[in-house]
């Protein structure tokens, strides 16, 4: 399941939709041009998780008792979970970072810092 965006090439349900079609073919990608697969909130995310994690669960240990139609729940947790664990893992993480942190290049050379604080509010 490795490629460049997420099962379906398409936003989720749960509104962690795109922040714009990148050049390759199928994956959604970030305001940087990477891969984006955080959800609109970290509640959603975390509930995705959980479904996509416990289809997986269910799916294999229900195998010897359910057999083989049960397998077909490991597909639909790939699904929740938007191609595999790395991937809700690293959405987990662009989830966590949306509007914290701030990129800037200069020079050739890029970095990334805390966003800061607005002096006015």
């Amino acid at each position: 399941m490795s490629g460049g965006g997420p099962v379906g090439g398409g936003a989720s349900a749960d509104g962690g939709g795109p922040a714009g079609r990148g050049g390759s073919p199928g994956g959604w990608r970030s305001l940087t041009g990477g891969p984006d697969y955080a959800s609109a909130t970290l509640p959603r995310h975390l509930l995705r998780g959980a479904a996509g994690f416990g289809a997986i669960g269910a799916g294999l240990a229900l195998l010897p008792v359910l057999g083989l139609p049960v397998l077909l729940l490991v597909p639909v947790g790939l699904f929740a979970l938007r191609g595999c664990p790395m991937c809700w893992t690293i959405g987990l993480l662009q989830t966590l970072s949306r509007g914290r942190l701030q990129r800037s290049c200069a020079d050739g050379r890029c970095s990334i810092a805390a966003r800061p604080e607005d002096a006015g509010q």
